[in-house]
């Protein structure tokens, strides 16, 4: 699907399922103004083309991830086939090439900080990598890909797990759809589910492909702000808001908030970075556009 496909009904459509990717199809519907029968017609379409995926994000506590990072890397060598050899390194969950101060970044988990520091020493000794900058998240504000909620409250036992490995897959499957996959009945389903989500356990979203939406540009920024802690709330939340914003987190390292943008073209991003620029306080260290993905490992 094309940017020019994306119509203002779409784009009202995928923002509710972002909010909550179980909403029925008659809510949804009345939200956008639409008929039910055209809501649902819209979202399998979005569905089907791959403009979004409807999935249940699993809190990383749930899946014993403690500790997150992004790596700056600088290269000795052409940066492609070291970013194949960065990306197979367990625990590595992304890595792209980039135009920038470095060819490379990447983002790491692990169960907690100690674990995290072994992929990371694991990456200094891949061939080609010259040197590696850590930024360590300490709060993650906005990722569609790494829930920012709280600590979760309810404790999921081997059925639930099992719930929540099919709500990742489709996180639209009807309670019935489920209750058939684990041997339950749709209602003692639908108590479990009802209960993961209320727990903060998993969150249903829709991801979006960026290229469907027109942004055929992601870039990254890594910025400091000067003034009272109150300043950094302020400003970590005023990006946040911005349409374009993709991913912000505050962190450990040299930066105090790091990030990334999509646009529709360079000149879009550039303007994304101006306008980062023109923020009270803030001092824009490094910016990067990413020209390519590499994957990730196992983790």
């Amino acid at each position: 699907m094309s940017g020019l496909d994306f119509d203002t009904i779409d784009t009202a459509i995928v923002r509710e399922l972002q909010a909550d990717g179980r909403l029925a199809y008659e809510s949804l519907a009345g939200r956008v103004g639409l008929s039910r029968a055209a809501a649902r017609l819209r979202v399998r379409r979005l569905l089907a083309n791959g403009s979004i995926r409807v999935v249940g994000v699993v809190h990383p506590a749930v899946r014993s991830i403690g500790a997150s990072a992004h790596l700056s890397i600088s290269t000795a060598a052409p940066g492609a086939p070291v970013a194949a050899a960065v990306a197979e390194v367990a625990g590595v969950t992304h890595v792209a090439l980039a135009v920038g101060r470095v060819p490379l970044v990447a983002e790491v988990r692990g169960r907690d900080l100690a674990q995290l520091a072994e992929t990371v020493d694991l990456i200094r000794t891949v061939g080609g990598v010259r040197a590696v900058d850590t930024f360590v998240y300490t709060q993650v504000l906005k990722d569609p890909g790494l829930p920012h909620f709280g600590p979760p409250t309810a404790e999921p036992d081997p059925v639930d797990l099992h719930l929540l490995k099919l709500l990742q897959d489709d996180g639209r499957s009807s309670f019935a759809e489920l209750a058939g996959r684990v041997g339950l009945s749709a209602g003692a389903v639908r108590s479990r589910v009802l209960r993961l989500l209320d727990g903060g356990v998993v969150r249903v979203t829709a991801l979006v492909d960026p290229m469907a939406a027109g942004h055929r540009r992601l870039g990254g920024f890594a910025l400091r702000v000067d003034g009272e802690a109150g300043c950094l709330d302020d400003t970590a939340a005023e990006i946040a808001s911005w349409d374009h914003s993709r991913s912000l987190a505050r962190g450990l390292g040299r930066a105090d908030l790091m990030g990334t943008f999509t646009a529709r073209s360079t000149a879009d991003l550039i303007t994304c970075q101006e306008r980062l620029r023109a923020l009270p306080g803030v001092s824009v260290l490094d910016t990067w556009t990413h020209v390519g993905a590499a994957g990730g490992g196992a983790g």
